[in-house]
């Protein structure tokens, strides 16, 4: 018993050191605020009518409106929230939708041609089939012609130059250009191709007299070689219409820049041919 005794600490100190610590204090740091008050161990104990840890609060519903100081958010000083709307529904139309025609008075314009492109047929198929003729007639002598013996000897009576291979040009020109203006196939350049020929034509008849066959009325005068130059010069710009190879093509819908500037090709074309193989002044 003397040995347990002495192991056990001196209780007498210790109760003085904790009287010690427990004690009032002149140090600020362990001073108690004014307002505190000393906690009953036995507040801790639960209540008599305690449910139980499986005990729950009600929670009041959410019936507040905006403005109301009895909402909870209020407590947090929050703004409450806006109600929740369901969105609509959105439907999709996925069955197929009529596209309505569009109601533009140039496009139906354009629908009505009428006779137009018959007109355009006609022409071109008969300027192209005559053109055809007259190069057969020139190569093989057909219809009494003279053949290509004959046309040399002519252009050289003209004063045209190099007569052989010219006399292959001037007949293959009228055969290619007909077969094409028939076609519908490059009608701007084939028109114009005939032009150049035509224009050639008219100026070796009025320098057939010397300069001063300007007759007009056939038999001498020069209206047939007119006329055919003012049919080529007309198909030229007009086009071919719709009845032909060149349907798709922007000179047979609406011809334009391209059919003027091929207008001035086969005007040029006649008498850069004129100047360069013949030379003379049709006028005299």
């Amino acid at each position: 018993m003397a040995e347990s005794a002495a192991q056990i600490p001196n209780s007498h100190s210790r109760a003085l050191t904790l009287a010690g610590v427990t004690s009032s204090s002149e140090d600020p740091r362990w001073q108690r605020p004014a307002s505190s008050s000393l906690v009953d161990p036995e507040d801790d104990l639960p209540a008599d009518d305690y449910g139980g840890d499986f005990e729950t609060t009600a929670i009041p519903s959410y019936q507040g409106s905006p403005g109301s100081s009895s909402s909870g958010q209020d407590v947090l000083h929050e703004p409450e929230p806006l109600p929740y709307v369901q969105p609509a529904a959105t439907r999709y139309n996925t069955g197929p939708v009529e596209i309505e025609p569009i109601d533009d008075e140039r496009v139906r314009a354009a629908g009505r041609r009428g006779t137009q492109d018959l007109g355009l047929l006609l022409l071109r198929v008969g300027f192209g089939a005559l053109l055809i003729a007259h190069g057969l007639n020139k190569v093989f002598g057909w219809w009494g012609g003279t053949g290509m013996s004959g046309l040399r000897d002519t252009l050289t009576e003209m004063g045209y130059r190099h007569a052989d291979i010219l006399s292959y040009v001037a007949a293959g020109t009228q055969i290619t250009a007909g077969v094409l203006l028939v076609l519908g196939l490059f009608t701007p350049l084939a028109a114009a191709a005939a032009l150049a020929y035509q224009v050639n034509t008219v100026l070796a008849g009025v320098n057939s007299d010397g300069g001063h066959n300007l007759a007009f009325f056939a038999p001498q005068g020069h209206e047939y070689d007119l006329t055919l130059a003012v049919i080529a010069a007309v198909i030229t710009l007009v086009g071919p219409g719709r009845y032909g190879f060149d349907a798709g093509r922007g000179w047979a819908r609406r011809p334009f820049i391209g059919s003027f500037f091929a207008l001035l090709l086969g005007i040029g074309a006649g008498v850069g041919v004129w100047v360069l193989l013949n030379g003379a002044n049709p006028l005299g």
